[in-house]
């Protein structure tokens, strides 16, 4: 069987980041979306609150799972089983540190990382600028899956 785990912060999720699931989904049994705890950074949502609405977005592909976080992603894909890890690169920027990370995670752990390219019409939009926009009050309905646009309307 072959497992995936796709860590982040997801502060909030994006439509980018259900793009890399909606494209991984093919090459995997199974993806974990491993929602990373960490205490030195200001969330704008707590991580039990990202994780219910990650499932909630999922609720219906009974391959993907989401779990919270605090340790480093390579020990969560031990826990799991998970033979690869799956992260999304928007640019070059994100590459050179992804890189860096793949080879520490295959070093210390023999999992492969599977990098993804996000699609162009995505390649802009970051958690962190959908947190200053939404703390500014303006619309993020665009950034944001619909299900969970929803929720952050209410």
């Amino acid at each position: 069987m072959k497992i995936a785990i796709f860590p982040g912060s997801f502060d909030p999720f994006t439509v980018g980041h259900a793009s890399i699931v909606e494209r991984a989904l093919p090459m995997f049994d199974k993806i974990i979306i491993g929602v990373g705890v960490n205490g030195s950074k200001r969330s704008l949502y707590a991580p039990e609150q990202r994780v219910q609405e990650i499932s909630e977005l999922y609720k219906d592909e009974p391959r993907i799972s989401v779990v919270s976080y605090n340790d480093l992603t390579i020990d969560l894909a031990r826990r799991h089983n998970a033979q690869f890890i799956v992260r999304g690169l928007r640019s070059v920027k994100d590459f050179e540190y992804e890189r860096d990370v793949a080879s520490m995670n295959q070093r210390l752990g023999g999992v492969e990382t599977v990098m993804l390219f996000c699609e162009e019409r995505h390649a802009y939009i970051s958690s962190s600028v959908v947190r200053e926009l939404i703390a500014f009050g303006k619309d993020v309905s665009d950034f944001l899956p619909k299900k969970i646009e929803d929720k952050n309307e209410q």
